[in-house]
């Protein structure tokens, strides 16, 4: 009788092993649709920072007034996040992804209807609510659907959607509104999120590795108060709110300044300014590196000193100074929020989702209570106003970073 042959058996597959790797067409498509829903989400979110000098000369508003129709977005877009987080557990990313942009879209045509700021607001507070699905789901979706391996390129082409919808909502908003006025200004932000949203619909792939969890709202409720009594947490929270407060008070005035005296620029050149956004794009690769060098709270120092310096060369009477002050700004504030949105996720050691949700919560609050006070000063003193709420805040940036340091060493000589 024949010796019995033995049979090699298969490896067991790791959930990971079935993943998207690169070079597979669900690979590609889960990137591009990641892409234009990273779009479509920031056109919208900052579809009304392009035109608020139009918006005041239509509606005869002031700053701080029209400043409201870009705060009141990122004020519910922060107020979304946990609820859109917790949905995304219990229905799926997908599902939560696609209602989210849709229903945001839908909002944006009712937005050129509406005849005064009071409905401006109040749809714009809804938008941002409705948009909040996406960042409180994309990096969980990329997290189980694509190999560990591809993750890191994944994620950086998911945040180079979210900085082009970002400056396309600032541009094609402005240039439209320049033209034709602010209503159909936000009639093309819509038009081209509308068509995001509809791209990243056709394009993702059914989710694969997506398992249900009932909402369990006394743990997510211990969750968050455990990380807001983590000290080390709340710095970051304070941190990523005070760079945003900068960036809101400076882009929600910097229009302003350019069609003003002494520049007196056309509005379609003051709307392209946000071109300058794209700064932050290899400030933010840059930070990285930077960390790698100095340090965590070195890279932050650094970050305050050069949006400071970027204050401060901005109130020279200079289009050059202003320029290159908006450069340095951008620069800073890029460097400063990804030092400090990294840290969080290496520092909660459990409820991580729940921990940048709340890093988010805190940046959009910080740049609708930034944008807001900034237009207000801007109203009451000029540039200069807007300034000081800038260096007001790195201020205290760099009061939170030296509380940071002192503690450490202070703990680091006790033991």
């Amino acid at each position: 009788m024949p010796p019995a042959r033995s049979v090699a058996l298969p490896a067991p597959t790791s959930s990971a092993d079935l993943r998207h790797r690169p070079g597979t067409r669900a690979f590609r498509r889960s990137n591009l649709a990641l892409f234009a829903a990273g779009v479509a989400t920031f056109v919208l979110l900052y579809s009304t920072q392009g035109l608020l000098p139009v918006l005041s000369d239509s509606l005869n508003l002031t700053p701080g007034q029209a400043s409201w129709t870009a705060s009141a977005a990122t004020l519910g877009l922060a107020l979304g996040l946990l609820p859109a987080s917790a949905l995304s557990d219990r229905y799926g990313r997908t599902a939560v992804m696609t209602a989210s942009m849709l229903t945001a879209a839908a909002l944006a045509l009712a937005l050129p209807f509406a005849d005064s700021l009071g409905p401006l607001v109040a749809l714009r507070v809804l938008q941002g609510a409705a948009l909040a699905g996406l960042p409180a789901t994309a990096m969980a979706y990329l997290a189980e659907e694509i190999h560990p391996s591809a993750l890191a390129s994944a994620m950086g082409l998911y945040v180079a959607g979210n900085s082009i919808g970002g400056m396309g909502g600032r541009l094609v908003s402005g240039w439209a509104a320049a033209a034709w006025g602010w209503r159909w200004g936000l009639t093309a932000s819509a038009a081209l999120a509308l068509l995001a949203a509809l791209a990243f619909r056709l394009l993702i792939p059914a989710a694969r590795h997506f398992s249900p969890a009932p909402v369990d709202a006394r743990e997510l409720g211990r969750t968050v108060a455990a990380h807001l009594r983590n000290p080390l947490l709340l710095r970051l929270y304070a941190l990523g709110a005070l760079f945003m407060a900068v960036f809101g008070a400076v882009y929600n005035t910097i229009g302003y300044r350019l069609i003003a005296a002494p520049f007196h620029l056309p509005e379609s050149v003051a709307a392209s300014i946000f071109v300058v956004y794209l700064v932050g794009t290899a400030s933010s690769a840059g930070a990285g590196r930077l960390v790698a060098r100095l340090g965590r709270r070195g890279t932050l120092y650094v970050a305050i000193g050069v949006s400071a310096a970027g204050l401060l060369l901005s109130l020279a009477d200079s289009l050059l100074c202003a320029l290159l002050g908006l450069v340095l700004i951008t620069a800073g504030f890029f460097a400063g929020h990804a030092t400090a949105s990294a840290a969080v996720g290496r520092t909660a050691t459990h409820g991580r989702a729940q921990a940048s949700a709340l890093y988010l919560i805190a940046y959009y609050l910080g740049n609708s209570l930034g944008g807001t006070l900034g237009a207000d000063a801007y109203h009451a003193t000029g540039w200069p106003g807007a300034a000081a709420v800038g260096l007001t805040a790195m201020t205290l940036a760099a009061g939170v970073t030296l509380y940071a340091t002192v503690t450490l060493r202070h703990a680091a000589r006790t033991y």
